[in-house]
């Protein structure tokens, strides 16, 4: 079961047993809200965790395709270039060492400087995406705070209690599922991106439904 939907589902029961049981309400009631409110903190820091170490391994994703799929191939685009071709083969056929590392030393900034651009590209949206479900996440943790704090004040007042329980309980449970969805859906999204293309056109098109479908996903927050 996903972490949040465990979480949904603990703060369902302890805020129903908390309301069922405001006919007779022990003293140590207030105490424990104020216990579990602290859990709640602790929980969200530790969900936090979790997220960062999610997107740290899908960033990852990203840079083991740019590295095993998108540079081999750009390589290969580039040293095809008739201009660069013709300049190799000439290196070549002379057996000029030093020319061949002069060669390789001017070539290689504007090759790592694609690289480079390429992976920003990908990882961007990764990172704007992140950034929105981190703050999604907090909000809801803010107002599972804030209903807790509610709660402990109320049980000073059991008839208050009573009063308050359905729109408690309502308000529990609104977002955790769409968490979950965003989470899945990244999982989705990034794991297209790692499926094997054999031609160029098929890495092409596998690049540019990633940026479509996670900028979408980004945009839908």
């Amino acid at each position: 079961m996903h972490p949040f939907k465990k979480i949904r589902q603990l703060s369902l029961i302890t805020i129903s047993l908390l309301m069922m049981a405001c006919v007779s309400i022990p003293p140590e009631a207030p105490e424990l809200s104020a216990q579990l409110g602290n859990r709640i903190s602790a929980i969200e820091q530790s969900n936090l965790t979790l997220l960062h170490r999610y997107f740290d391994r899908k960033k990852q994703d990203i840079d083991d395709f740019i590295q095993n799929e998108w540079v081999p191939e750009f390589a290969n685009q580039f040293f095809v270039e008739p201009a660069i071709a013709n300049v190799w083969d000439q290196i070549v056929a002379s057996g000029n060492k030093q020319d061949r590392l002069k060669f390789i030393l001017k070539t290689s900034p504007k090759l790592q400087q694609k690289i480079n651009q390429k992976r920003v590209e990908l990882i961007q949206p990764l990172e704007v995406l992140e950034q929105r479900i981190e703050t999604k996440l907090t909000a809801e943790y803010a107002q599972a705070k804030a209903i807790n704090n509610s709660i402990t004040g109320f049980l000073l007042s059991a008839s208050k209690v009573v009063e308050n329980r359905d729109r408690y309980l309502e308000m529990v449970g609104v977002s955790s599922d769409e968490i979950t969805q965003f989470i899945d859906t990244t999982d989705v999204i990034v794991g297209d991106l790692l499926k094997t293309s054999q031609n160029v056109e098929g890495k092409v098109a596998k690049g540019e439904k990633y940026l479509r479908k996670i900028n979408e996903l980004r945009d839908s927050i």
